[in-house]
């Protein structure tokens, strides 16, 4: 997949935003065993400050409690980012964020499928991921019923730093999209390269994203 390169804006989560005309939507598969139909889009893009993604799901209930940020978001709702910038370290950044905006950013280090995900530290300022969650059909609440939700974050660069030094034109990362539902068990999973549809951290059958 490749990225364009767009201007910082703010985050909306509107799809309409003219920031994002430009850039195409990408369909997630359903994987797994889970039986919800529900179409999953996502535009990702990049600015020389970090990365930008977009995400449309069509939904029948926010199946959310309310977690806080930094929470277990993967056992409700959830959209799922993973970025592996340098394929010689099994490390690899993790951005989850739920229906009602929460957000978990991870740094994950994983060693013989021995995995464990650490917190950044100084997540404030110019570090901070930025987003923003809306709901159609229905209020964005615990438990809500809906047609669907949108969510817009921005990664910034600087969160990665020591990790990577932000992307060039031209350059690669490896990285997968995930969406799951709980509306009904088992839960629906969703990705972007389906390789990895036994588990969401095979970080080895990752797919790639090139910078414009």
């Amino acid at each position: 997949m490749s990225l364009k390169r767009i201007a910082d804006h703010p985050v909306t989560a509107q799809v309409e935003q003219p920031s994002w005309a430009a850039s195409e939507w990408h369909d997630l598969t359903r994987v797994g065993t889970g039986t919800a139909a529900y179409a999953t889009r996502f535009k990702a893009a990049y600015s020389p400050q970090g990365l930008y993604c977009l995400f449309d799901s069509e939904d029948r209930r926010l199946t959310c409690s309310g977690l806080p940020d930094n929470g277990n978001l993967f056992t409700e709702d959830v959209i799922e980012v993973f970025l592996w910038p340098d394929e010689r370290h099994p490390l690899y950044f993790e951005y989850e964020i739920s229906p009602l905006g929460a957000q978990l950013p991870i740094l994950v280090s994983n060693r013989d499928s021995s995995f464990f995900g650490w917190l950044p530290w100084h997540h404030e300022g110019a570090r901070r991921c930025q987003a923003m969650t809306s709901a159609r059909g229905g209020p964005r609440a615990p438990g809500a019923t809906v047609t669907g939700w949108t969510a817009e974050f921005f990664i910034p660069f600087a969160l990665l730093h020591g990790v990577c030094p932000p992307p060039t034109a031209g350059q690669s990362w490896r990285a997968n999209f995930y969406r799951i539902d709980y509306d009904n068990a088992p839960a629906s999973l969703w990705a972007w390269d389906p390789k990895t549809k036994d588990n969401f951290h095979d970080y080895q059958n990752f797919g790639t994203v090139s910078f414009e």
